[in-house]
């Protein structure tokens, strides 16, 4: 008998988004996972931490049954609950709260934990209906997204398929080998059949900079001086395209003046290139028609992050790349899904009047900084889904201080205890995503991909969907938004949106929202105000931190300077076998991944004494981490890397290593510069 596979869509918050095929042994047990093979993005890859998937679901330390605190607050201590009182607790809570300070003292938090139209973004349906503080989703993307939106207009571009059609693929602040292994894919195909270069920029030698032709690491930090200087060379060299520029960009001679002088002397000093990479790398990317970037996050953690994006995005508007198949930019697609989502997320319900609090700064919205209040109440009451905050977000220690406040009520749906979770005054057990139905944006290419349900539902746990519409109905929320099962109003929406319905989405696994190339390349004109791509972008258009950021691409000095006190920068890549926090538990990622280390480069670490296996500290005014050495010719000198956000617990001291990390909002919009630290190293 042949095994049986079924459809489904990953969940996690990594923009390949992958169409699946999961062997399902029993309705409650499932095997292997593999890559959708008819899917022409997944193309029957995807990573080896979801291919173990099983390992996951089927882990002896899931959240079984509703529990209650008996204990302080962080200490883990709990008592089972039924469902009923568990959501009874809860409601007499929120209620207690909004009474006491009104509905905005309460703040449903939700993260990337799932990525679900309905399971994650199915929250701001009852943060609307109730009138609780909105959040500003920032945590990810915002950096990036700004600056991208400032010179394109809109988060779209070139299909990412095309890079099997192209002969230069530029990845750029990313790492796909360990986290969008689909993207190597592509990469391969055009490797295979055009000889195409793979050049790589990053900040340490990542496993992707290792499979490169061209493998470029600068400082942290750097990234728009290193893209400026290309563009002077572009223009000293005529190899603008003069016509293009003139058609469809803003391009003009104060621009051209302002690149006179970053030089790649210039930008050698800053980056820590050498002058002959950088020419070498501008000429080839400027006299190779079909050059495409794929950009990443990495590159715009940091308090010039945006900056540095927009001057990236320059170069394929400078060479006249979009005008070629295999050509031109990507970085992200969240605009133009076309879905009709008004009433799954509630967006009619919304009263603009209602403070909107920055998702990143947490820590400063929970210890009461005004500010990051927005001017209202303090937050007395949440809830949390698909987050774990005292683990993932930037001043963990603040965040901690705040999750223990006494007067603060705390409901956290998770799968594992994690270190948010042990703050809870109720925790909820929840389901995973082949338990529940879903449609997933594909951020990474132009599918919506389709998740049903392949298991039972495990134990005693309820999806996000059933917790927010059980806790509407108690709150007395309007009861026909709150009465549709989670496939009604999937359906609800496809058909809604043109798109077919849930049945045929099902059997097909996805759906494809390509709209070619004139639109994906912007033959027509940039989805911006005016048709064009912005050199000179409107700042103020963008967010409201936009002091200091210029009308021009540039490279600002704004990120955390290291100093006499403070002399290394650290940066916190992902590592290979955890996505944040989530396997972190899985016994494959576990041994993968070992423990948390400190990448020092071999003659930092040989001028401190420190060798192979040496417990040292990395400190800062926010806080002190303590990790054990690896010295290591992987970044520039006076660079620490720390791959991997692992629990706290995984620390000597149980100190995670967000401590060091600000969460000041990055410019213009918010976000938080997870790359962008300057610490000591002391030793232990």
């Amino acid at each position: 008998m042949g095994k049986e596979f079924w459809k489904s869509a990953c969940p996690h918050d990594c923009p390949s988004a992958c169409s699946l095929e999961v062997e399902r042994l029993s309705s409650t047990r499932i095997g292997r996972i593999r890559g959708a093979a008819e899917n022409s993005y997944t193309d029957g890859v995807v990573c080896a931490k979801v291919a173990r998937y099983a390992e996951r679901v089927h882990h002896p330390d899931r959240l079984k049954q509703p529990l209650q605190r008996i204990g302080a607050k962080g200490s883990g201590q709990f008592r089972p609950i039924s469902w009923d009182a568990a959501l009874d607790e809860v409601t007499e809570a929120f209620q207690r709260a909004t009474l006491r300070h009104g509905p905005q003292t309460v703040w449903p938090y939700h993260s990337g934990g799932t990525m679900g139209v309905v399971q994650r973004y199915g929250m701001e349906r009852l943060r609307n209906a109730m009138g609780y503080s909105r959040q500003k989703t920032t945590i990810c993307v915002t950096p990036a997204e700004s600056g991208w939106r400032a010179g394109v207009g809109k988060l779209l571009g070139a299909d990412p398929r095309e890079m099997a059609e192209s002969d230069l693929i530029v990845v750029w602040g990313g790492n796909p080998v360990s986290t969008q292994v689909n993207v190597m894919t592509h990469v391969a195909k055009a490797r295979r059949a055009r000889g195409a270069k793979l050049a790589v920029i990053d900040v340490y030698r990542t496993p992707t900079v290792e499979a490169a032709d061209i493998g470029l690491v600068l400082r942290p930090g750097t990234d728009g001086a290193l893209a400026l200087a290309m563009m002077h060379v572009i223009l000293a060299e005529g190899m603008a395209d003069r016509d293009y520029l003139a058609r469809y960009t803003d391009f003009g001679p104060d621009i051209e003046a302002h690149l006179a002088d970053r030089t790649p002397q210039w930008a050698s000093a800053v980056t820590g290139l050498g002058v002959e990479e950088i020419v070498d790398f501008a000429r080839l990317y400027s006299r190779t028609e079909r050059s495409f970037l794929r950009l990443g996050f990495g590159f715009t953690r940091s308090r010039n992050g945006a900056a540095a994006m927009h001057a990236v995005s320059c170069l394929p508007a400078m060479t006249g790349a979009w005008k070629h198949k295999g050509g031109g930019a990507f970085f992200l697609r969240f605009d133009h899904w076309g879905l009709d989502l008004a009433r799954a997320h509630g967006l009619d319900l919304i009263d603009p009047a209602t403070r909107i609090m920055d998702q990143s700064r947490i820590g400063p919205v929970l210890c009461g900084e005004p500010d990051a209040l927005a001017g209202g109440p303090p937050v007395t009451a949440m809830l949390m889904q698909n987050a774990n905050s005292a683990n993932v977000a930037p001043d963990s220690s603040a965040v901690a201080r705040g999750l223990a406040r006494e007067d603060l009520f705390l409901c956290v749906h998770e799968q594992f205890m994690t270190a948010t979770a042990r703050y809870a005054d109720i925790l909820l057990p929840a389901a995973m995503f082949l338990e529940y139905d879903d449609i997933y944006y594909g951020l990474g290419h132009t599918h919506l991909t389709v998740g049903p349900a392949v298991l039972d539902r495990y134990e005693d746990c309820r999806t996000n969907h059933e917790l927010i519409c059980a806790l509407a109905r108690r709150l007395g929320a309007p009861a026909d938004r709150f009465d549709m099962s989670a496939v009604d109003l999937l359906d609800a929406i496809l058909r809604a949106s043109g798109k077919g319905t849930w049945t045929e989405a099902v059997q097909r696994g996805w759906i494809d929202c390509d709209e070619g190339f004139d639109a994906s390349h912007f033959t027509a004109g940039f989805p911006s105000s005016d048709g064009r791509f912005h050199f000179k972008p409107d700042w103020a258009a963008v967010g409201p931190y936009h002091a200091g950021l210029r009308a021009l691409p540039d490279h600002l000095e704004n990120h955390e300077q290291a100093s006499e006190a403070l002399p290394f920068r650290l940066v916190v890549p992902p590592a290979r076998g955890f996505l944040n926090t989530t396997f972190s538990e899985t016994p494959g990622s576990k041994k993968r991944e070992g423990e948390p280390r400190a990448l020092i480069h071999e003659n930092d670490a040989a001028r401190l004494g420190i060798v192979e296996g040496m417990l040292v500290r990395l400190g800062n005014g926010r806080g002190e981490v303590c990790l054990r050495a690896r010295p290591a010719l992987t970044a520039q000198p006076g660079v620490v890397i720390v791959e991997g956000n692992w629990p706290s617990d995984a620390y000597p001291d149980g100190v995670g290593i967000n401590t060091l990390i600000g969460a000041d909002p990055v410019p213009p919009n918010g976000g938080a510069a997870f790359h962008d630290t300057a610490v000591r190293i002391s030793l232990d």
